[in-house]
This record gives structure tokens, C-alpha cells and sequence, in this order.
């Protein structure tokens, strides 16, 4: 897997991945022009795509009837540099006709051995996972 990141100008590049291309971009803060996102959320969007995908596929090969689904990631900032993130907290949102032990089933099994994006980030960044279903709360 390769990707690459092209100088536009000023603090703005363009990314290149898998055939695709988007802007990636700083804050006006730190001289930037605000037209694209970050590369922090970008790791967690990668993330939460990685494990989404994962949890999809499981539920759907256990025969569940998941008519929404979504997942929110958020990460806390370390405060000096290089800041970090300091713990990331892994929302699932699930809708449906959906078994709960299923449901924690699928996303043990994408966070403990699917998902590549939460197995690079895990032994440096503590996780928190929390699992809605029509939501309500799964408890642990």
C-alpha cells in the first residue's frame, strides 16, 4: 500500500490513494486555507471506516437485519507536542432487529482481530467502545 501527498500551496496537498484524490489542509491558525481535513481526523475517520466495514460484513453473515448503522470516533488531544492522541473513544450506533450478544460478538471480533487501523493504534492509544442499539446502550 502506497499513497502520496503533493505541495499545492500554501499548507494545503493534495492526497493520492487507491486511484483517489482529495485535499487535505492546515487550520488558518497555522496557515492554512480550511480546504480539507486534517490528517488527526483522517486517522480517525480511517479508523472508524476500518472497524465499520468489519462490523457490517459479521452482522450481515450472522444473519441480522441491521437497517442503520454508524460509527463516531473521537479522539483526545495530547496538549504539547507532538500531540498525540491521548485515548480514543470507538462509538457504534446499530439499527435493526439486532441480537446483542451479536452484536458485541462483531465488534469484539473487528477490534481485537479484523480491523488492521485499530491493531496499529491500540498498543500506544487506550480505546473505549461503546455499542447503541435503537439506542439504547449495550452494557458491557
Amino acid at each position: 500500500m502506497e499513497t502520496k501527498v503533493v505541495l499545492q500551496d500554501g499548507m494545503a496537498f493534495t492526497a493520492h490513494i487507491d486511484g483517489f484524490e482529495f485535499t487535505i489542509d492546515a487550520s488558518p491558525r497555522v496557515g492554512g486555507q480550511d480546504r480539507g481535513p486534517r490528517p488527526k481526523g483522517l486517522t480517525l475517520i480511517s479508523l472508524a471506516g476500518c472497524t465499520a466495514m468489519d462490523v457490517v460484513s459479521i452482522l450481515r453473515k450472522m444473519k441480522q437485519d441491521v437497517t442503520g448503522f454508524s460509527v463516531e470516533v473521537g479522539g483526545e488531544l495530547a496538549d504539547e507536542h507532538p500531540r498525540k492522541f491521548d485515548a480514543i473513544t470507538v462509538r457504534y450506533r446499530l439499527e435493526g432487529n439486532i441480537d446483542p450478544d451479536r452484536a458485541r460478538r462483531a465488534v469484539a471480533l473487528s477490534e481485537d482481530r479484523y480491523c488492521g487501523v485499530s491493531a496499529t493504534l491500540k498498543p500506544g492509544v487506550p480505546m473505549q467502545t461503546e455499542i447503541w442499539i435503537n439506542g439504547e446502550r449495550l452494557e458491557a
